[in-house]
């Protein structure tokens, strides 16, 4: 059977194009040779389970490797201490092979609630029987572990083992054992003991820093795709293709292999793309991206769902978005810890930045969308959008122009306030209603700072830069300038726009040209 790239569940080598994960592997084993308990945790579909997977297959050399999925358990079996015995109990006997002499007896009686007393405690005797029997050290691996992670059941079975962890230099006990999840139980709290010095200790305080980088690099992308032309012959270049997954994806595991699966089987369906090697190009790349903003998959789906369940998630994404303030990355902050769990944003040298450049377009098209029905900037867009698009091509200066001649129409006589907050934004809600559907447009999170933000607009393959800034004066407008060229110096491009909300009471709005080196600036004023 021939390879194709996989976005459902874990990933096999034998089946499917796959980055080497050689390193990350390594890295993770290092940490169970030195006997370190530590929890995996990360966003939704970010490769876990296929790290784990992978990771447990290699260990079986060395250790006894015993890999669970907490999935695969009901809410039943969380109701009672009992309950949770015997079905840990049979899940052991189920995916074990062997056991020494009389272990698999006891775990039975567990499973059939003949044993004197099912509890956590006795369990954990029983284990700590199995560790002192074994021929190997015992790894433990459990995924999906937050299935679990509200549950008081599940609390104490982490303080067990944390209780073996603190004894394990005279009780036998697990040599390592790996928690995967989406939450980082490091911080979850429970009454370990009676005092009240103790009353909040974490149960999984004793966890190692896991800080193993699961996102693909560049190169990691190119080996894939390395192998994917030795099968296929597209003539691609692998260079160019891998940097353009990578600098949309940051490398999330999920968006890599869901741009790949685009280009490979669903690009070619679309009427732009006319051959088969086609796919593997700019243009095809920007046209499986197209698609993958235009499904509402699972992922994205539980982005969006997040930002129902965490209200504070969702004003400090917006802000980020939408303001052009810069935000410090302080993880002690319960919004940026949120955040930064769930896989939206990254820190960059101290400030928040969001992942990546495919969930600030997600989060964008969902506020922006959020806002139609009452907005009068994006019902001028969609009536003049017709008269924007030129053979194909977007008249970005014109778009420009009919902006700011609606936008002080409308909002003109608002205060300084208003227009600092909003005016970026109704930027955006006018641009959305013209490019949808065709092209797709983000901010440069790299040159975000809090006077100004990079709108890129992706159309028909073409690139255009927007700065839109808010006017500090004539000194910081000709760094901005200055800024604004360099930034078209990386994109390759000799034609830049500015688009400047000014407060001062004197100024003309409008559109004029600045000559600036070799590069011609568009600049607009409101």
């Amino acid at each position: 059977m021939a390879k194709f790239f996989n976005i459902s569940g874990a990933c096999s080598p034998n089946r499917h194009y796959m980055v080497n994960t050689a390193s990350k592997i390594n890295e993770i084993k290092a940490m169970i040779d030195a006997g370190q308990y530590f929890t995996m945790n990360r966003a939704r579909q970010y490769g876990k389970t296929t790290i784990l997977r992978t990771l447990a297959n290699d260990l079986k050399h060395d250790y006894e490797t015993v890999s669970l999925d907490f999935q695969r358990m009901s809410s039943l079996s969380f109701e009672s201490e009992p309950s949770f015995v015997a079905s840990f109990s049979e899940e052991l006997l189920d995916f074990v092979e062997s056991f020494p002499d009389g272990i698999a007896e006891k775990l039975t009686a567990f499973v059939h609630k003949s044993a004197r007393i099912n509890s956590l405690q006795a369990l954990f005797k029983v284990l700590t029987l199995w560790c002192g029997k074994s021929q190997k050290r015992i790894i433990l691996i459990i995924d999906e572990v937050d299935t679990a992670a509200n549950n008081q059941v599940f609390l104490d079975f982490l303080s067990q083992l944390r209780a073996a962890y603190l004894d394990r230099d005279v009780t036998p006990a697990f040599h390592s054992v790996i928690l995967a999840g989406v939450y980082d139980i490091r911080n979850m709290k429970l009454k370990i003991r009676s005092d009240e010095e103790h009353r909040r200790n974490s149960p999984w305080n004793i966890a190692a820093k896991f800080q193993v980088d699961m996102s693909f690099s560049a190169m990691e992308i190119a080996g894939m795709l390395e192998e994917y032309e030795a099968d296929h012959h597209t003539g691609m270049d692998i260079r160019e293709i891998s940097s353009l997954i990578y600098t949309y994806t940051s490398g999330y595991p999920y968006l890599v292999s869901s741009l790949c699966k685009n280009m490979d089987e669903e690009v070619l369906k679309t009427e732009s793309i006319p051959d088969k090697n086609s796919p593997w190009t700019k243009n095809g790349f920007l046209t499986a991206l197209k698609l993958l903003l235009n499904d509402n998959n699972t992922l994205f789906q539980s982005l969006t769902g997040k930002l129902n369940d965490f209200p504070e998630l969702r004003t400090v994404l917006y802000q980020l978005l939408f303001t052009g303030r810069s935000m410090p990355y302080v993880p002690q902050n319960p919004s940026i810890e949120i955040a930064s769990m769930f896989g939206f944003i990254k820190n960059i040298n101290g400030t928040v930045a969001i992942s990546n450049r495919i969930f600030e377009s997600v989060l964008y098209n969902l506020f922006i969308s959020e806002e139609f029905p009452a907005s009068k900037m994006y019902d001028a867009g969609l009536r003049e959008r017709n008269q924007f698009i030129t053979h194909g091509h977007l008249n970005v200066r014109k778009i420009l122009e009919k902006f700011v001649e609606t936008f002080d129409y409308l909002y003109g006589d608002e205060d300084e306030t208003f227009l600092e907050d909003a005016g970026r934004r109704y930027f955006m809600l006018f641009l959305r209603p013209i490019i949808n559907g065709i092209g797709n447009s983000y901010v440069e999170a790299e040159t975000r700072s809090h006077e100004r933000m990079d709108l890129v607009i992706d159309y028909q393959g073409e690139q255009s830069i927007i700065e839109m800034k808010v006017w500090r004066g004539n000194a910081y407008h000709e760094r901005d300038e200055e800024q604004l060229s360099a930034y078209l110096d990386y994109y390759h491009l000799k034609r830049g726009y500015m688009l400047s909300f000014n407060f001062n009471k004197k100024k003309e709005i409008g559109v004029k040209e600045i000559v600036l080196g070799d590069k011609l600036l568009i600049e607009a004023v409101v």
